[in-house]
């Protein structure tokens, strides 16, 4: 079988707050995403969100319906966003074939029915939320995003964030999906934190060398948790939950959002002093 899955419920922060590092990992951090010739889910109750992975190797590898979502064929109530942090692959829906590069997303809507992913050494990093209209596939470059500048190098954190999703990209339902890259000796993320109550968010790790990590800092301002995050692994972060962290060397990261909206700006920032 070439598609697998698992389920996560939703944790509140009560009880993440008892939970030791074992129970942190196995309800937040998903560390076997990418594996040769198959499809991986995690299906998430934080807003219904499915993050997953495609790697094709000798043959095309078809997105398949799976139980939690409970139609007939993937995409029958649900969008997706496949982005490519392998070589460059190509992606089929509904028999039209879409080149997508290294760093390339593509916007697949809700109706698609016949999707496949193809390309030795391409690895597709896939997120899926529920959806209520119907949109057309679009293919998303970090050359078309909108780029947005911050940090300082004096704090470790200067980075460029590519909105890939953006009003002048692609139309979606939900998801919201970017890109976030390191200056030169820079390793701190989203800090200072914030949370956004009306919507969950994934993370994505890559780029990471082999003795490297991150420190993913997650849990409420005040009563803060933390995760090592290595190479290729993701992290689900409850709307309660800030999202930053820092690493031991380079690295870049994907972060995509499932909620109510998408508005960048509906966020609940957090000052430093809150931090505990």
């Amino acid at each position: 079988m070439s598609t697998e899955y698992e389920i996560r419920f939703a944790i509140d922060p009560a009880a993440a707050a008892m939970m030791d590092t074992s129970d942190l990992r196995a309800n937040f951090l998903i560390d076997d995403l990418f594996a040769g010739g198959q499809v991986r889910w995690c299906y998430s109750h934080y807003d219904r969100m499915a993050v997953g992975g495609a790697v094709p190797e000798s043959g095309d590898l078809v997105l398949e319906a799976i139980k939690p979502t409970g139609t007939g064929f993937f995409l029958e109530r649900r969008e997706l966003i496949a982005v490519n942090i392998g070589e460059a692959g190509t992606i089929t829906v509904d028999g039209a074939a879409h080149a997508v590069g290294p760093r390339d997303m593509l916007y697949v809507g809700m109706g698609a029915r016949d999707v496949r992913f193809g390309g030795a050494g391409a690895k597709f990093y896939l997120l899926s939320a529920p959806a209520h209209a119907s949109h057309p596939t679009t293919l998303l470059q970090q050359s078309g995003a909108k780029r947005l500048d911050m940090g300082a190098r004096d704090t470790a954190n200067e980075r460029s964030i590519f909105q890939y999703v953006n009003a002048d990209s692609v139309k979606t339902c939900q998801l919201v999906v970017g890109l976030t890259q390191f200056a030169p000796g820079s390793v701190w993320n989203t800090m200072p934190a914030h949370v956004h109550d009306r919507r969950m968010e994934a993370y994505l790790y890559f780029d990471l060398k082999p003795d490297a990590f991150v420190v993913h800092l997650m849990g409420e301002p005040d009563e803060t948790r933390h995760l090592i995050v290595r190479n290729e692994q993701a992290v689900l972060s409850p709307p309660w939950s800030i999202h930053a962290g820092a690493g031991t060397g380079s690295y870049t990261f994907i972060w995509a959002m499932a909620g109510d909206n998408v508005d960048y700006t509906d966020v609940e920032k957090v000052g430093m002093e809150e931090l505990r």
